[in-house]
């Protein structure tokens, strides 16, 4: 087994129970591994759904599936399949993902656009139809099983299974009607992670009661300040899912608008979830030693900001430097100058932790590369830039690059 990345938090959280959600899971074979790869997840009735998917141009029937019944909104079962992505294998990749639903619908008594289906591994390679029908005969006998368990069935080269937790009041806490609602996720990835609308496979489960298009709002903006602020090494996958899925157990009266009691703490924790899910893939990059933040201030907008601070973020000139614990500013310089944005050299300021290098177009009086230098010895690895233009601003995630991203990716499919 692959050691966890040294990025990876201590321990596996203490995950709570969200009511109207069981988990199992079962072994498909679809690689020669000892372990189970098909994950089934069944929901009460009257769960919504809301999601965010790949804008790749070549996306995966599962994508496709996906996008079509979340315009429904309902959901009844969640199957994930690791180690084959089924994504670029045209009609028999199509028929697996509806024969698959058309079981699952069968064995649970409901609509085949009430199951969601999410896949992930090697592209150009069929889903092997026989294998995941007898994976989820399999699952639908099985016991359920612990959050653990189902994050870490998900897996493919990750090093670590990824989770986390948040809680909302719902309600109006004033008049004595607020109450507490779970928020939890499950999600993998490790490689080929620059999305622009989710990342990887995630999954969120909560017992509150929320109208389906408001979730999807919802989720979408936390989307946005989370998923589509990350990169491990520019790639969008064509499988890329966020799904969420609210069971409605705790009884809430629905939020259904911004203006509802608990709307706000809501959308609070579930960006505050997807944040440390986000991170968490970072965590665990491919070949990954440090997790870096950059930090983009005084640019025209704060779409600008995104955009140089990807253009950093993605340059493998600088993300060579922080994995060797270079303090070579002049790469950053490079990739503003390069990310296509407004921007002067001579109002630019860049600094290393809380060290300032740069100003006004060229190196501070009297520049000390020690505490740099230190700085860059850490695991947690800080750079700011400010353009000097403007009010916007934008904060991503990235981290270094190492040999180990190559050994991975070299031999990927062997």
């Amino acid at each position: 087994m692959t050691s966890p990345s040294p990025l990876a938090p201590a321990a596996f959280p203490d995950l709570p129970e969200i009511g109207g959600v069981a988990r199992r899971v079962a072994r498909a074979g679809y690689k020669t591994w000892d372990r189970c790869d098909l994950t089934l997840v069944t929901f009460g009735p009257d769960t919504t759904v809301a999601g965010v998917l790949t804008n790749s141009r070549c996306p995966s029937p599962e994508v496709e599936w996906c996008r079509r019944a979340l315009v429904l909104g309902k959901a009844t079962a969640l199957v994930v399949n690791a180690g084959n992505s089924n994504a670029f294998t045209g009609d028999r990749g199509r028929a697996a993902v509806e024969g698959l639903a058309a079981r699952v619908a069968r064995h649970l008594h409901c609509q085949p656009s009430d199951v969601f289906l999410a896949s992930t591994g090697v592209i150009g390679v069929p889903l092997p139809l026989d294998k995941a029908e007898a994976g989820l005969d399999a699952a639908f006998t099985a016991a359920p099983c612990g959050w653990q368990t189902a994050a870490e069935t998900i897996m493919t080269t990750d090093t670590f299974a990824k989770a986390a937790v948040t809680r909302a009041v719902i309600g109006d806490p004033s008049t004595g009607s607020g109450q507490t609602v779970g928020l939890v996720g499950i999600i993998k990835g490790s490689g080929m992670i620059m999305p622009d609308m989710a990342t990887m496979l995630g999954f969120i489960f909560t017992d509150a009661a929320i109208d389906p298009a408001w979730l999807q709002k919802a989720l979408a903006d936390a989307n946005h300040k989370s998923f589509s602020c990350i990169t491990v090494d520019s790639d969008t996958s064509t499988s890329d899912t966020v799904l969420a899925f609210a069971t409605g157990a705790a009884g809430n009266a629905p939020i259904a608008d911004d203006d509802d009691p608990g709307a706000d703490a809501f959308r609070a924790a579930l960006t505050d979830l997807c944040r440390q899910l986000a991170h968490l893939v970072v965590r665990d990059g491919e070949g990954a030693t440090k997790f870096v933040t950059i930090e983009v201030a005084g640019a025209e907008s704060d779409a600008s900001a995104h955009r140089v601070a990807m253009s950093i973020a993605n340059s493998p000139l600088v993300k060579t430097a922080i994995a060797g614990e270079d303090a070579n500013w002049g790469r950053v310089v490079m990739a503003v100058g390069k990310a296509g944005e407004p921007a002067e050299r001579d109002r630019l300021a860049i600094r290393f932790g809380t060290t300032q290098v740069a100003r006004d177009g060229l190196a501070v009086d009297g520049y000390d590369e020690a505490p740099v230098s230190a700085h860059l010895k850490g695991s947690d690895i800080d750079i700011g830039v400010d353009l000097g233009l403007g009010e916007g601003c934008a904060t991503v995630w990235t981290c270094d690059l190492t040999h180990g991203y190559i050994s991975i990716n070299a031999h990927y499919r062997s």
